[in-house]
């Protein structure tokens, strides 16, 4: 028992054991056939230029965009087994091996037990004192095995939780809801293959220093499906003015599109970001922001302005022969 298990722990490999996350991260959402037929209606909705229910007239010197605040619940989801669902997806692997370190945590321990008796059994009779170092050696290797695999299942579970943990969080955040214009509100998970959402979340001047900085990249951005949610914290809900002159009618046009998506249910979107930003250990007053992949996961997030200029450096156009083959190089998550 023992020479197998010095071959067993001499001959598996005890790298890394997450090779296949980052290779398949980004096809879980293919399962859902429901990202079809949004692509169609909703990214007519978004992308192109029917937003006249924002705009009041066009010779006005400036209109505004406000962020609804009302604090009606949600429905309740069951977002636990989702997660369990998509952690499987993307992990494919993970049980298979946690099922083989329980296997050889079982038979190390078997191996040991034996072991431990013959141990005693040789030290209680010195005829057979010369077994004594032999039968040492195998309790000695029983005990290594038993050791790496429980560290290797204690680690691979740990990884498994966080990673069924951060998937809760995000299906909560799916399930928050937008406003898209006066007559139309969806959830965050209906722009998952369509849209790249950047949540800017902080003060009333901060989202409006946000939307100033962003003005020179905005054409890149929604070449690269960028919308930007903004979350007055404070609040106090911005009013964003735009240019109504016909000489910048087009400008303001995909400024607004930029703009255009508005939270609502507002008590949802602090109880999640408060949980965010515990979990990150930043103070709550602090003014945030947060990048969504194409398939909703999020991208990356931090303390201050959105850094658009990375955006459009780092992200991929969502259009043209290449769009569907870089759709999942976001990023690491």
């Amino acid at each position: 028992m023992a020479s197998f298990m010095a071959h067993v722990s001499c001959s598996i490999s005890i790298g890394p054991c997450n090779y296949f996350y980052h290779n398949i991260n980004y096809k879980y959402f293919s399962f859902s056939t429901q990202i079809i037929n949004h692509k169609q209606t909703l990214f007519a909705c978004i992308s192109n230029n029917r937003i006249h229910s924002i705009v009041h007239s066009k010779k006005q010197q400036a209109s505004s965009i406000t962020c609804s605040a009302s604090n009606r619940p949600s429905s309740p989801t069951d977002v636990s087994s989702t997660a369990k669902i998509r952690s499987e997806v993307l992990s494919p692997f993970r049980s298979v091996r946690m099922f083989f370190y329980l296997a050889f945590i079982a038979s190390g321990a078997l191996g040991g037990l034996i072991a431990t008796t013959q141990l005693i059994a040789a030290l209680t009779n010195p005829s057979r004192a010369a077994e004594v170092p032999e039968t040492l050696k195998s309790l000695g290797i029983d005990i290594g095995a038993v050791s790496i695999f429980a560290f290797l299942y204690y680690r691979e579970n740990n990884a498994k939780q966080a990673q069924i943990a951060r998937l809760s969080r995000e299906e909560s955040l799916s399930n928050l809801k937008l406003r898209v214009n006066e007559k139309r509100i969806i959830s965050v998970s209906s722009l998952r293959g369509i849209a790249r959402l950047v949540i800017c979340a902080g003060p009333q001047s901060y989202i409006l220093e946000s939307f100033r900085l962003s003005e020179p990249f905005t054409q890149s951005l929604l070449d690269r499906g960028v919308l930007v949610v903004p979350f007055p914290t404070d609040g106090n809900l911005p009013s964003f003015e735009f240019d109504e002159s016909e000489e910048m009618e087009e400008v303001t046009t995909r400024r607004k599109r930029l703009w255009q998506l508005n939270p609502i249910y507002v008590s949802e979107w602090s109880e999640w970001l408060n949980e965010q930003k515990n979990l990150a250990g930043v103070s709550l007053e602090s003014p945030v922001y947060l990048s969504l992949r194409l398939d909703g996961r999020v991208r990356g997030s931090g303390v201050g302005y959105p850094p658009w200029n990375a955006f459009v450096a780092q992200l991929p156009p969502v259009k043209g022969m290449w769009s569907g083959l870089l759709d999942g190089f976001d990023g690491r998550v």
